[in-house]
């Protein structure tokens, strides 16, 4: 067995660490060459995925492996380190992966550096499965697969205080103060008017105006059961499977996840991921399916009728995370265009249902 591997950037990567990596990972296959490619759209964090030439071993190692990296650009990798995102998601596949019931990548190997925020995940490829796209959107299939996931990730921590103690779990009551503040939050939604105002329907900037300067009392007025979510619960973060093969789908990027609100990712994610037309004739049905398997894996105390009400205020989060990450990483065109697409969903999908913006 080879020693522990240590925490490097892509650049540093040879066949050495990358054979630690697969040891450490319970494969026993040395490494002799590989290519390296990025890959995915992520915008706190960089993936790239190492094809693998073997030494020994290889007729049971893998083919590649995706690692995922801090971001490159100076202003996305800032944000991870000031959010804590970095640290949050190793700790999520070290402690919380194993019990959470979603389906996440098998992880070889990750570690991260408290003191910088240096980190390194080492991934299953999940290839022939595809990247799900914002823009795109995603059947009507596949938001029934992805609202089983979220109700079985719910039901996994459904009211486990436990998670308060854990400082790395954002809402948690360990969880250091958030950086964001209402004084904050206003002045970037300005700074997103000024750039994107023409491209935003009037509608949608209402909205944002209604809001924007209520972060605090928006992120507190949930009255019902805490749980674990992902929190940033969107088709780029997750993988899904096609007739080539692959998992059904697969959900990445567990840097944001925290204790709160299940039904806010329900929101986020129809709100983000399905037409408004769609979404609305939806609904009905993809409510009820999430509940009844909440119910099917132990959640006897949450009613239907608490469901609706705390989805119809989840979107607010999809449309606060839409501006606020716009503003803070580094831009680029297919960021604008993932941004205003988050943006709009979820102000329709408030205008449909959140009282805070229809009275």
């Amino acid at each position: 067995m080879s020693a522990k591997p240590d925490i490097r950037m892509p650049g540093d990567v040879d066949a050495a660490w990358l054979t630690a990596v697969l040891q450490a990972g319970g494969v026993d296959a040395v490494v002799s060459s590989f290519t390296a490619r990025g890959v995915g759209t992520g915008q706190i964090g960089d993936s790239v995925r190492f094809t693998l030439e073997y030494e020994r071993g290889g007729g049971t190692a893998p083919a590649s492996l995706v690692g995922k990296f801090p971001a490159a650009g100076d202003e996305s990798r800032a944000t991870g380190v000031a959010l804590g995102n970095y640290i949050r998601e190793v700790r999520f596949y070290q402690q919380l992966a194993p019990k959470a019931l979603i389906h996440t990548p098998r992880c070889y190997f990750t570690d991260v550096d408290e003191a910088t925020s240096a980190f390194v995940l080492m991934m299953e490829d999940l290839a022939p499965a595809e990247q799900g796209d914002q823009l795109a959107g995603v059947t009507l299939d596949q938001a029934r697969l992805v609202v089983v996931e979220a109700a079985k990730l719910h039901a996994s921590h459904w009211g486990d205080e436990s998670l308060d103690a854990l400082p790395w779990v954002s809402g948690s009551s360990a969880a250091p103060p958030s950086v964001a503040n209402d004084e904050m939050v206003g002045q970037l939604w300005a700074g997103f008017k000024d750039r994107y105002g023409p491209q935003m329907r009037p509608e949608w900037a209402a909205v944002g105006d209604r809001i924007a300067s209520r972060f605090t009392e928006l992120g507190t007025r949930h009255d019902g059961p805490r749980c674990l979510t992902h929190n940033d619960f969107r088709p780029d973060n997750m993988m899904f499977g096609n007739a080539a093969g692959g998992y059904p789908v697969t959900v990445l990027d567990w840097q944001s996840f925290a204790y709160g609100a299940g039904p806010t990712d329900l929101a986020y994610f129809l709100a983000g991921a399905l037409p408004g037309d769609e979404r609305r004739a939806a609904e009905p049905e993809l409510l009820a399916l999430y509940h009844r398997t909440l119910t099917a894996h132990g959640v006897t105390d949450y009613s239907e009728a608490d469901l609706a009400r705390h989805y119809g205020q989840g979107a607010y989060l999809l449309f606060m995370t839409a501006f606020f990450a716009a503003m803070i990483v580094t831009r680029t065109e297919r960021g604008d265009a993932m941004f205003l697409r988050m943006l709009g969903g979820a102000a329709e999908h408030m205008l449909d249902h959140d009282p805070l913006v229809r009275s």
